[in-house]
């Protein structure tokens, strides 16, 4: 019956990122003209972080940030479809040629495995993009805006390679390759409504398995108790599970650790891959090279011979 269903939609409409688009365009706007009406009324003392930083109106916008997160979003539907096309011939063959059965597509609890078998897979990639500095370079992008709302959503990465390799035991194990897209797709479109500041805790038994505004908050955050926190797509048991859950217990501060300072997207896409090229040149040694490539983002050797070297 799903698969009917499912059928019955125009080609051009099957992605369920495409058929949300308008819902974002519509979220992002009612978000904008709320934070242009509401205005700031914060004392002084609300206004900026510990470290001086200035703080953006809870809920706030600004014209260039968002215009480079809208962009962003933007290119990445074009890079997206790139990848998944080349992602679709090696699925497509994994799924025809080895993999040892062939789950039905018209059966409903073959999408249900699709799309929890993508959400902790999911998790495991947007973990490792935040421990191994080659991945960070990718997705940092996302995290580069100071503001959180809605346009924030919208700055994604250009570069899905490395989902693409997380996602291949799932055709291996006879998940049909479309599913596998669309389970991802609806891991997208969730992800889109917690990038808010205008909704708070929700009910507490719901907080406590999904993701949530609360949650992804942390995640964005800059702040020491909030980095490398609440990895979570769609549930966030897995961060339960595995250890990397924090509640939000203040305000975060978003944006990078160090910021880029730059509306450039193509620089928001690219700077830390030069910063990684940079370092790699000057390190003296194999390892140190290494180190910088697949070591976690900020890693620096700890020997004194290569500070002498700097």
């Amino acid at each position: 019956m799903l698969a009917d269903l499912w059928d019955a939609v125009p080609p051009p409409l099957r992605d369920p990122v495409a058929l949300a688009v308008p819902f974002f365009a519509v979220f992002v706007t009612l978000e904008a003209v709320a934070a242009a009406l509401l205005g700031d009324e914060r004392p002084a003392a609300e206004r900026r972080a510990a470290d001086g930083r200035a703080l953006p109106l809870r809920g706030g916008m600004e014209r260039r940030d968002a215009t480079a997160s809208l962009t962003m979003g933007v290119v990445s539907i074009a890079t997206l479809t790139a990848w998944k096309a080349l992602g679709l011939v090696v699925y497509a063959a994994l799924f025809a040629y080895v993999a040892p059965w062939q789950l039905p597509s018209d059966a409903w609890w073959t999408w249900a495995i699709a799309i929890v078998a993508v959400d902790v897979l999911f998790y495991w990639s947007h973990r490792i993009s935040h421990r191994v500095r080659l991945l960070w370079a990718t997705h940092q992008a996302h995290h580069s805006s100071e503001y959180f709302n809605f346009a924030t959503a919208l700055r994604q990465k250009w570069n899905n390679s490395a989902e693409l390799v997380v996602w291949l035991p799932l055709p291996l194990l006879g998940v049909p390759p479309a599913l596998v897209f669309f389970g991802f797709s609806v891991n997208l479109v969730y992800q889109f409504f917690v990038h808010t500041e205008r909704i708070g805790k929700l009910w507490a038994p719901y907080e406590f398995v999904f993701n949530t505004p609360s949650h992804h908050r942390v995640h964005h955050g800059s702040d020491p108790l909030y980095l490398d926190r609440n990895y979570a797509g769609i549930l966030v048991i897995w961060d339960r599970l595995f250890g990397t859950f924090q509640a939000e217990e203040h305000r975060p501060t978003y944006g990078l650790t160090t910021p880029v300072g730059t509306y450039n997207i193509w620089r928001l896409q690219t700077h830390e891959y030069a910063a990684i090229a940079r370092d790699v040149r000057a390190a003296p040694t194999v390892r140190d090279k290494l180190g910088y490539v697949f070591g976690p983002p900020g890693w620096r050797p700890q020997t004194a011979d290569y500070e002498a070297a700097r």
